[in-house]
């Protein structure tokens, strides 16, 4: 049988979601803690790749497992193995095709922005002081919605076939000294996201305007966007998939 995980996660002490030959990964504690409980090795398959430092309030992965079990009793035993930063939802049953990767629809991403200076969100927030025009960074988000291919905000080095993505909600909302920015697509390419944010920020801070946008997007050259932003004020909140890839 396939079955899928839901989980969350804090990301601060963790080298991102993949096994890494040398860090301790998100991915390696969990398919320890299965391993562990289920009494023979288990690997599981994410629904994605984040970065070390980032968070998920959403994650799903899938594992393979012939046995019995009740999926409520998993993810109690699951929760009370798994260290502090790590819990599991949902644990349920899917169709032995069904990929947490492939079949995924759409993932949605939230970075925060702390304008005043919080000694609490000081790990998971990025602090950014200056003044930022969100009026003009929420008209630069109805700009990406023109185009499919982002090779200006991915890494250099990644083995991707396209940098084509389909942009669903790109938008920025002031709550109080936080600004929350929301961007929901099909699939993301490595770094993108920050780099999305840091291109942003500079249009906020009147160093980029909508016009150089067009241009860097159509560059397809990295070096032209803006910084990328930190880590931890990113956070993985939702994938959505179709229907039916779930057992009743």
């Amino acid at each position: 049988m396939r079955y899928f995980l839901e989980l969350s996660y804090n990301g601060k002490a963790y080298h991102g979601w993949q096994n890494q030959p040398n860090a301790i990964s998100v991915q390696e504690v969990l398919e320890k803690a299965l391993s562990t409980i289920l009494k023979e090795t288990i690997e599981v398959v994410g629904a994605g790749r984040t970065d070390a430092g980032v968070h998920a309030s959403q994650m799903f992965a899938h594992f393979d497992f012939e046995g019995d079990f009740k999926e409520e009793d998993l993810t109690y035993k699951l929760n009370s193995f798994l260290p502090k930063d790590i819990a599991i939802q949902t644990i349920f049953k899917v169709t032995n095709e069904a990929h947490a990767r492939f079949d995924a629809l759409s993932r949605t991403y939230h970075y925060r922005v702390s304008t005043l200076k919080n000694v609490f969100d000081y790990d998971y927030a990025y602090q950014m002081h200056l003044p930022l025009d969100v009026d003009a960074m929420n008209d630069a988000c109805k700009i990406l919605f023109e185009y499919k291919d982002f090779q200006c905000f991915s890494k250099s080095k990644t083995d991707v076939k396209t940098y084509n993505c389909d942009i669903m909600e790109a938008f920025w909302i002031q709550n109080d000294n936080e600004l929350l920015f929301t961007i929901k697509a099909n699939r993301f390419l490595r770094n993108m996201v920050r780099a999305v944010v840091g291109t942003m920020v500079n249009i906020g801070l009147g160093k980029l305007n909508s016009d150089d946008l067009h241009q860097i997007i159509v560059s397809k050259d990295r070096g032209k966007a803006g910084f990328s932003v930190p880590a931890h004020g990113l956070y993985l909140v939702n994938i959505e998939y179709p229907e039916t890839i779930k057992l009743n």
